[in-house]
């Protein structure tokens, strides 16, 4: 075993344990020690695929013609439902053939998107805190990460004017994520247009990743980024079906935007692996095409568990904003291990410590809405048992 540890690559140790994994390891340890656990930790959602979805993977399991090799862009009826998609939900007109690509899922997109335009040295903008494949990525290609703070003062949005000229002129990608994991911020007016400016003036790519764009409340509709004037010189959107439709396990995404950013990503996706299964994306067109309703129902229960956990977090005292997307509460705490290790220790109740998205989440909290109401103010009750 220790010859074997020796001889990982150089890379692997600045490879951190995956937090959502270790998370895992740790709630697996206390359930079966007979704690009945809470978790309100990985944003995976609890509610089911919709029911025509399931169905039309099924028929379309049954047809031996999908039981072969898939295309590796993505079937041309699924790279259409996509760009109608995005025609009815964002007036982004898209070109099926040249400006969309099927992801297993946007994580795949994510980390694979740095190996087709990062070398060795340079450097990539990520938010912190963020999504950690931004990170892991990026050291995979072995390139330089540059950690953008998302600080509360500045409502989580980068400030790209504190970005040293140094780094800002050696960088080749910039991540951005909004509505935001794990801070549940949305963008504000003006921020997109800044971000196409300054990456047209640097030269940098951008990689919006909008996988929580449908799931909002009160009203808000989050933006594609594609829609601002000018990304489709400079920027690529990641999209997922997991968080939209409740497909996580499914492994169904998309890449959209610039065709030359598109073809870069697909010829390294086209080496590494073999596309989607066709059945899997028979299923996504039937979701992308099918009936809407189940994300209106999903938003309203995440918005009435939003709602019982800012209740409850405020009247035992914590200052929390109420998010407008996402299906996250981002908390502020004095010391993020320590506290999140209290809950799992004295409550049974996992949550994400913020460090494990980068400095920039140290002193934060995360709460994914993914339980029952019941169990989010069984929740609540517990913790009010340990500050009272």
């Amino acid at each position: 075993k220790e010859i074997i540890s020796s001889m990982y690559a150089e890379r692997m140790g600045q490879l951190p344990p995956y937090l959502f994994a270790r998370i895992d390891e740790m709630k697996a340890a206390k359930i079966r020690s007979g704690v009945d656990v809470i978790d309100l930790g990985v944003g995976d959602p609890d509610l089911p695929t919709p029911g025509h979805v399931v169905e039309a993977l099924c028929e379309a399991a049954h047809e031996p013609r999908n039981h072969h090799y898939p295309s590796y862009a993505g079937m041309e009826t699924f790279r259409t439902a996509v760009a109608d998609w995005y025609r009815s939900r964002f007036s982004v007109s898209l070109d099926p053939g040249k400006e969309v690509l099927a992801l297993m899922g946007s994580k795949d997109g994510i980390a694979h998107i740095p190996e087709a335009f990062v070398n060795p040295g340079d450097y990539v903008l990520a938010p912190s805190p963020g999504y950690p494949v931004y990170r892991t990525s990026t050291l995979f290609a072995e390139g330089n990460v540059y950690e953008m703070p998302l600080l509360a003062k500045n409502q989580f949005l980068p400030d790209l004017s504190a970005i040293p000229e140094k780094v800002a002129k050696a960088a080749r990608l910039m991540f951005l994520n909004y509505p935001n994991n794990p801070t549940s911020a949305v963008t504000l007016p003006g921020f997109f247009e800044e971000a196409v400016d300054f990456a047209l003036d640097q030269e940098i790519l951008i990689v919006h990743d909008n996988a929580y764009s449908e799931i909002a409340f009160d009203g808000y509709q989050a933006p594609s980024f594609l829609s601002t004037e000018g990304a489709m010189e400079t920027a690529i959107e990641m999209h997922s079906l997991s968080k939209t439709y409740n497909m996580t396990g499914w492994r169904i995404g998309m890449a959209c935007g610039n065709p030359d950013i598109i073809a870069g990503l697909a010829r390294v996706k086209t080496n590494v692996d073999s596309g989607v299964f066709d059945a899997v994306q028979k299923a996504a067109i039937a979701a992308l095409t099918g009936p809407q309703d189940c994300i209106r129902d999903a938003c309203r229960t995440y918005q009435e568990r939003r709602d019982v956990l800012i209740k409850g977090l405020g009247a035992l005292g914590f200052e929390v904003q109420a998010p407008k997307a996402t299906f996250y509460v981002w908390m502020e705490v004095d010391d993020c291990m320590q506290f999140a290790t209290r809950l799992l220790d004295e409550a049974g109740i996992v949550v994400t410590p913020g460090v494990g998205f980068g400095s920039g989440g140290d002193g934060y909290i995360r709460f994914a809405l993914t339980r029952s109401t019941g169990r989010i103010q069984e929740a609540v009750d517990r913790m009010g048992d340990l500050v009272s």
